[in-house]
């Protein structure tokens, strides 16, 4: 039987004064739970499947500057940079991922939130969660300059670990080259791609102890424009080893040409290495890993989706947080790394996740050659 089965029963059991006594109990604790609801600074909003919005608080119509009537208004047309399909299961036609990203709105004034999305139980309706983060982005340096002797003492602890990999691949090429060098009709062509390997790996280190030293502060980066499906095969190719016997299927899913950005090489390629790690590690059974590049006029984009164990809701929030891991090896910096360093490049990342079924980290990065235009007024939808 049914919660509302239940509840119908224990009405029709109720005679008419303690109906109006129970009606009365309720009224009287749904007030009790309005003003909760409108007195949280955090902004909360629960859309159903078609992205209406059936409720929402005081500081939501604050943040997004809400009209008055929203009966014909869709959270798509307010908050446009989410990709809302990928959040929807299109064969159930239900909400099935939970979101964590950080968007950047303009109107009715310029902030940052952070925005969560929690799918209901019933998959009918979704929570949405926004919090004015604008003020704490600005203090945020400062607080990590106070973090680096922590971190200075977590390298002592951790680094053997962490750049163990680039190692065990310096020593394999180096093998590799050793035995060709054993054969008098070596391929010369083969033997130098070796060693460029084996050079490329070297300067990865370097950038791998550099991250670890300045994680908790700003550097400057040294960007110039950067082929990122280049990049992206790189770093594939550096993992090839890890990613094979690990039982991963890679596929990739790209245009012909992608725009260049402008972006720092070695700390994007730091960026993907960490992402892909983190989506085979996810995977210690095998699984698929599909990596999606797209582009529109303003922005390139690249999805890196996992098949693996997904992220729970209370992992979620605390992942980009200073030495919080769930490995037993880990450090607890590489997912914040990643994060200030998509930040320093001006560009937007998001990790949309179902439990059990696979975790996506979208990362959008602006084009150099887009060109700044005059926004459409969104039409209300029907």
């Amino acid at each position: 039987m049914s919660v509302l089965d239940k509840l119908m029963d224990k009405l029709s059991a109720m005679d008419e004064n303690s109906l109006r006594a129970y009606a009365l109990r309720l009224f009287k604790e749904k007030n009790f739970v309005d003003d909760i609801f409108n007195t949280l600074s955090e902004g909360v909003i629960v859309i159903d499947k078609k992205l209406k919005m059936t409720h929402y608080n005081n500081a939501a119509v604050e943040q997004l500057g809400l009209p008055n009537d929203i009966k014909d208004v869709r959270i798509s047309q307010i908050l446009q940079s989410i990709d809302w399909k990928s959040l929807i299961s299109s064969e159930l036609n239900e909400w099935e991922k939970i979101s964590r990203q950080e968007i950047e709105i303009f109107y009715p004034s310029r902030k940052i939130l952070s925005f969560y999305l929690i799918p209901h139980v019933d998959a009918e309706f979704a929570t949405i969660i926004l919090d004015d983060i604008t003020e704490l982005r600005k203090k945020r340096l400062s607080e990590l300059e106070t973090e680096k002797v922590n971190v200075i003492s977590l390298l002592a602890a951790s680094v053997a670990h962490e750049i163990g990999n680039p190692l065990n691949s310096i020593s394999l090429h180096l093998q590799l080259i050793s035995r060709e060098l054993e054969d008098d009709s070596f391929d010369k062509n083969e033997l130098l791609d070796l060693v460029n390997i084996a050079k490329d790996e070297v300067t990865r280190l370097d950038s791998i102890i550099s991250q670890f030293l300045t994680a908790v502060r700003p550097t400057e980066t040294d960007k110039k424009l950067i082929d990122i499906k280049g990049l992206l095969i790189e770093s594939l190719k550096f993992m090839k080893d890890e990613i094979s016997n690990r039982s991963v299927n890679i596929k990739c899913d790209w245009p012909d040409i992608l725009p260049q950005i402008e972006g720092d090489r070695n700390q994007l390629k730091q960026v993907f290495f960490n992402i892909l790690k983190n989506a085979i590690q996810a995977m210690p059974e095998g699984g698929d890993l599909d990596i999606y590049c797209s582009y529109d006029d303003d922005f390139s984009e690249i999805k890196f989706s996992d098949s693996g164990e997904g992220i729970d809701i209370d992992k979620l929030n605390k992942m980009f947080r200073s030495y919080y891991t769930t490995k037993a090896k880990g450090t607890g910096l590489g997912l914040m790394i990643v994060e200030r360093i998509i930040r320093e490049h001006n560009a937007e990342f998001a990790i949309n996740s179902s439990l059990g079924e696979g975790t996506d980290f979208v990362i959008r990065f602006p084009r150099h050659d887009r060109k700044l235009r005059m926004l459409e007024e969104p039409q209300l939808e029907n």
